[in-house]
């Protein structure tokens, strides 16, 4: 769902997650008004990107999470940061 209405013709489209998979959909053949880069996406339901389904594949760090109860939002875990998911990897000694 776009947050930002506008008005036009619905365009097919794909929505797509960041992982360059083949099965990383959110949406596909999806009438949508169109978008320009920089515009956000409402994504009603995709618990995959949770914590509960969260990985580093593709040394992707885990998304915030917001929790929304009416006209009230919170950040109730912040974005994992790159620098994180780095300074849990070791370099084995004979490889120094």
């Amino acid at each position: 769902v776009p947050l930002n209405r506008r008005g036009g013709a619905r365009v097919k489209s794909d929505v797509v997650g960041p992982i360059c998979e083949s099965g990383d959909y959110f949406c596909q053949d999806r009438p949508l008004p169109k978008v320009r880069e920089g515009d956000y996406l409402a994504l009603l339901s995709a618990g995959a990107y949770g914590a509960v389904m969260g990985s580093n594949y593709n040394t992707r760090g885990l998304a915030p999470e917001i929790l929304v109860q009416g006209k009230r939002a919170a950040v109730v875990r912040e974005r994992q940061a790159i620098q994180d998911i780095f300074a849990q990897e070791k370099i084995a000694d004979w490889l120094r």
